[in-house]
């Protein structure tokens, strides 16, 4: 898996932080990192469905955010 480098404020990197570890929903910050753009591009994927702009050459839109067998994140 390629690893990238972002530079993030303090204080979203503090939020973050409050999620991970034994009593957080992830194990590390490379997990929630994952899940929060996968979780991001899902959902402009269903605004760009809903404008009829994600369609490919068949025709069907698609999914191309899970890959790497994770889960994606829900809400609960």
């Amino acid at each position: 898996m390629p690893k990238i480098s972002v530079e993030i404020p303090q204080e979203l990197l503090d939020d973050l932080d409050e999620h991970v570890g034994d009593d957080g929903k992830f194990v590390n910050r490379s997990d929630a990192v994952r899940a929060s753009i996968r979780k991001t591009l899902d959902l402009l994927d269903e605004i760009d469905e809903r404008h009829g702009r994600l369609e490919d050459d068949a025709g069907d839109t698609s999914d191309v955010h899970d890959a790497g067998g994770s889960e994606a994140v829900t809400d609960e």
